[in-house]
């Protein structure tokens, strides 16, 4: 779930010689639209293998293992520096990492009690929130009361019901995303290329660090969750962030948002690919309303589009 400001992101980097740019070579080639629907991709197959490691770890010590082995990336990447920043630009960073913490942590949580499909569609509310805030049009909202309906229509689609502490989580970290976008602004704004990003995620992964380790202590040393939780982190945080950088290079704005509205419908996939959940009619109907309502949304939105959780 953590990434910065993509667009602002692509603007300030410094290779590192031949290999970044056979690497920016490559990417280059490839369609914007397939970049930005395997980034989607990358993200919630991420997600489902990390639901993999609750069992051993549970969900905080997942989210752990997923920002620790990103921060590494990130750091090596941007090698951000403390020194000669304000206090200002400080407190944002830590600030951004606060949120990036809860984010993955209500988010994880909801994902060990609700199929995957249905955490990500019910998160979604958060960026559809900020897509259509203040707006008076009366079309926007109509799309915030499809979204309701496409979220009745999840909550009463399973025949066990569904989980209310699930639920509420995945709202929270909907709500943690929403916060997200609008900080996510500023950072871009206050800090060159990926260097906030680098910051808040160092912060993100320290507060974790104390329930992490009292969830699931000696077990994260282990070598299968150490190996499964970089993969997670490469999935969900680096290879997501470098093929969104791209994208934005060369689509506008709404076009990227419309395409992450694609995010929950993929999720339902990486759900029923990886972990075995399967959605009633119901359920889909709902997750597919979800989707038309975000995509609606951001086709108008005047800001810029959605980041991938």
């Amino acid at each position: 779930m953590a990434y910065g400001n993509p667009a602002q992101a692509a603007g300030t980097g410094t290779g590192t010689g031949s290999t970044s740019a056979r690497r920016a070579g490559v990417l280059e080639r490839a369609p914007s639209p397939s970049l930005v629907v395997g980034g989607i991709a990358s993200v919630q197959f991420g997600s489902a293998i990390a639901a993999t490691l609750f069992h051993r770890v549970g969900p905080a010590g997942t989210v752990l293992l997923r920002l620790t082995s990103a921060t590494v990336v990130l750091l090596a990447l941007w090698r951000p520096r403390v020194r000669g920043r304000t206090r200002r630009e400080l407190l944002l960073a830590g600030t951004f990492g606060l949120v990036l913490a809860g984010m993955n942590l209500s988010f994880y949580e909801a994902l060990a009690r609700i199929p995957l499909g249905i955490a990500v569609t019910l998160e979604f509310v958060g960026p559809l929130t900020v897509a259509v805030a203040g707006s008076r049009r009366r079309v926007d909202f109509a799309w915030v009361a499809l979204a309701a309906t496409g979220i009745i229509a999840l909550a009463r689609g399973s025949t066990d019901g569904l989980d209310a502490l699930g639920a509420v989580l995945a709202l929270t970290a909907g709500g943690l995303w929403g916060t997200y976008i609008i900080v996510n602004a500023r950072i871009g704004r206050a800090f060159e290329g990926g260097t906030g990003l680098a910051l808040a995620m160092c912060v993100a992964t320290v507060a974790v660090a104390p329930v992490g380790v009292a969830s699931a202590g000696g077990h994260l040393l282990e070598p299968h969750a150490l190996l499964v939780g970089s993969a997670v982190g490469m999935l969900s945080s680096a290879i997501p962030y470098s093929l969104e950088v791209e994208a934005l290079r060369r689509i506008r704005p709404s076009v990227f948002g419309v395409l992450m509205s694609l995010e929950p419908a993929m999720a339902a996939f990486a759900g029923f690919l990886v972990l075995g959940q399967s959605l009633g009619p119901r359920a889909l109907l709902g997750i597919a309303l979800v989707v038309i309502a975000s995509a609606g949304a951001s086709r108008r939105a005047r800001e810029p589009g959605l980041p991938v959780q």
